[in-house]
């Protein structure tokens, strides 16, 4: 069973997620917050899989809370997607690099917010291409001179090739099409620099891409 926690200051907001979580087998809501610092704290308390966090709320906002609760070596198996109104949320890419696993737009289809779930729970970042591509183009025209990349030198030449193509917006099938490699082949991958890396998910290692420079604005096309 996926538990789920729900961190939004709008009632209609958290009763409409809530009521469409809980009609599946799978999942199961065990908490609602009103404000940051609720959320913060619930989630010490019931350990769900995966909170749905959003960016705008009172006391303590959604960024703030993500950064807690990802900071926590106690609460490393929670995976936090973030909630907003706009695709292009200029604290969408701040959210990313504090340790978000993706983010979702509040209208999003009913069963795109159920398949995100799973996949976040999988260990997928919550990014679809064209999502990731804009994302991607905003951190490149925020992000500063790399810093050394001693981290990179653990991975193998086919990891940081693969880690590049993630850095750039590549789902697993489009880089085992690049690499003409299987999907699930493309997934170990990925897995396995991040593993070696020590990141989170898939978003934090698109992150890690452009940090460490093996990733380059000008490289975006």
């Amino acid at each position: 069973m996926i538990r789920v926690m729900l961190a939004d200051d709008q009632v209609l907001v958290r009763a409409g997620f809530s009521a469409l979580l809980d009609a599946q087998q799978d999942v199961e809501v065990c908490g609602e917050a009103a404000d940051g610092e609720q959320a913060v704290a619930l989630v010490r308390e019931q350990r769900p899989d995966v909170v749905l966090m959003d960016l705008r709320m009172p006391v303590l906002d959604g960024l703030e809370a993500t950064r807690r609760i990802t900071g926590d070596p106690d609460l490393a198996g929670v995976k936090v997607v973030m909630l907003t109104t706009f695709e292009l949320d200029e604290y969408v890419f701040e959210a990313i690099r504090s340790g978000a696993s993706g983010f979702l737009v509040k209208d999003t289809e009913p069963e795109e917010l159920v398949r995100a779930v799973r996949a976040v729970v999988e260990g997928d970042a919550l990014l679809s291409p064209g999502v990731t591509r804009r994302l991607i183009s905003e951190f490149a025209a925020r992000s500063k001179e790399p810093a050394a990349a001693a981290a990179l030198d653990e991975l193998t030449e086919r990891e940081r090739e693969v880690m590049a193509l993630v850095g750039m917006g590549l789902s697993n099938e489009e880089i085992a099409r690049r690499l003409v490699v299987s999907p699930l082949t493309a997934k170990t991958h990925v897995s396995r620099t991040m593993v070696k890396l020590g990141v989170r998910d898939r978003a934090q290692l698109v992150v890690q891409a452009y940090e460490s420079g093996l990733v380059r604005p000008g490289w975006l096309g």
